[in-house]
């Protein structure tokens, strides 16, 4: 069994590992490079599309499957694997990134052409008719904890990862030469205290472990903690006047607030107002989760079985249309906005934000991660004035972070995954920044017996 890693090393995004065993190619994760790191999108697989046999996806976050239709286009006619909520997940992500490639494209396309070079501009690497058919390959769906056979001496389980709905990490059984060995690839791992989903299931045997890292250099701040400081903010925020704007991601933090406002509402702690869910994505992403019960967290199906949504109640409103979306800058106070994107890069969120952002009584929310370079951290960092579409934008808000969200475990929970594996031979370390893996690889040393190998790019690792 050999496995070669063609992204989600050295780095975050672009998950996709290689694994050649019993005359068959898998693939586990086809993601997508963002940030620094998106020129690499443009760049060959590093291996032939034509050649493999399936598709292995976690789960459906775009670092993950971003690059599926593209997969697809250059020959990819094997099988996709997946829980049921992962298809249904990756169906309106990659439909969205799609949507949000054509935008980026015609602007840019405008840009070159005013500079006489109009090549500059690159085309994007699929249309909304290349995920369609790239859907079709979605052949097999597991539910957790059901074996599934590739081949005669390979079988495979999902387990869930506790991540975001439908995410799994996927344990694989090799025979080969005689010997059985059980490798996981973990995907992206969760936390054990969810709001909106079950948290994740520990593994208790397997020979290799290829774990994600990303937050493998700290821990996290108690949720109960994080749920109280978000409450103070909303009710602080409203005795000014004005409205409240978060910057929301779409796929499970969005429905995480809602939850909390809801049970807000419930409890008698919400002020008046009217809670604006202004994104399409969000939208589609929330009905989703009512489709999917089976993976929801004790709390949220308590409401259910009482006949309650857990996320929509009387003060929430649904704008799917851009003329909704205009409507809610007409309302002075009394709004809670929830738009995208969650970095405050794109999307409906900056007219929000150029609408509120300059007014003293209102407030700006951030419940999530503001990597550097975008609109969200200049603004978390304590810009005076920040510029949205060209225009020059006081920043007058109060401006509140709360850093305890995250769909990520943490060092702690990273730890506790690695020692609940009975007989670990080997540990390789994936999917983070460099320096973070080897703070990482350092705690590893100190609290167990393993020696963990931090994976290079298109490195190859024979698994004996």
């Amino acid at each position: 069994m050999i496995v070669q890693s063609f992204g989600g090393v050295e780095g975050v995004t672009g998950s996709c590992h290689l694994i050649t065993v019993d005359h068959m190619k898998i693939l586990v994760d086809c993601g997508m490079f963002q940030g620094l790191d998106e020129e690499k999108n443009y760049e060959p697989f590093g291996f032939n599309p034509k050649d493999i046999d399936y598709l292995i996806l976690t789960h459906a976050h775009i670092d993950h499957c971003g690059r599926i239709p593209l997969l697809v286009k250059q020959g990819f006619k094997g099988k996709i694997i997946s829980t049921k909520a992962t298809y249904h997940v990756a169906r309106i992500m990659l439909l969205d990134a799609s949507k949000v490639m054509q935008e980026e494209y015609k602007v840019n396309y405008k840009k070159a052409l005013r500079k006489g070079k109009p090549e500059e501009a690159k085309p994007p690497l699929y249309d909304e008719d290349d995920v369609f058919y790239a859907m079709e390959f979605f052949k097999v769906f597991l539910d957790y904890n059901q074996k599934y056979k590739l081949s005669k001496n390979v079988e495979i389980v999902f387990r869930n990862a506790g991540h975001i709905l439908g995410s799994a990490y996927v344990e694989i059984t090799v025979k080969e030469d005689g010997k059985i060995k059980k490798v996981i690839f973990s995907g992206d791992l969760g936390t054990d205290d969810k709001l909106v989903i079950k948290q994740l299931d520990y593994p208790k045997s397997a020979d290799v472990l290829f774990i994600e890292s990303t937050y493998g250099n700290r821990n996290h701040k108690p949720l109960e903690e994080t749920i109280k400081e978000f409450k103070k903010a909303i009710t602080d925020s409203f005795k000014d006047g004005g409205n409240i704007v978060i910057p929301t991601f779409a796929l499970e933090r969005a429905q995480e607030i809602l939850f909390i406002l809801r049970k807000m509402y419930d409890n008698g702690e919400l002020p008046p107002c009217k809670i604006f869910l202004d994104s399409p994505l969000a939208i589609s992403a929330t009905k989703l989760f009512l489709q999917y019960p089976e993976y929801l967290s004790n709390d949220v199906v308590e409401y259910l079985k009482k006949g309650k949504n857990p996320f929509v109640f009387p003060w929430v409103y649904f704008t799917e249309s851009v003329e909704a979306s205009k409507k809610i800058n007409d309302i002075e106070s009394g709004a809670i906005i929830l738009a995208g994107s969650g970095m405050c890069n794109g999307g409906r969120v900056k007219h929000h934000l150029k609408h509120n952002l300059w007014r003293e009584n209102s407030s700006v929310i951030f419940v999530g991660y503001q990597a550097k370079g975008t609109l969200g951290r200049q603004i978390v960092d304590g810009a005076k004035t920040v510029k949205i579409y060209g225009e020059e934008i006081a920043v007058k808000a109060k401006i509140y972070t709360i850093n305890g969200f995250s769909a990520h475990a943490d060092q702690k929970t990273l730890l506790k995954f690695i020692k609940s594996i009975k007989n670990l031979q080997s540990l390789f370390l994936i999917h983070g920044e460099v320096e973070v893996m080897n703070i990482f690889k350092e705690k590893i040393l100190q609290e167990t017996n393993l020696k963990p190998h931090v994976v290079k790019e298109r490195e190859l690792i024979y698994i004996i």
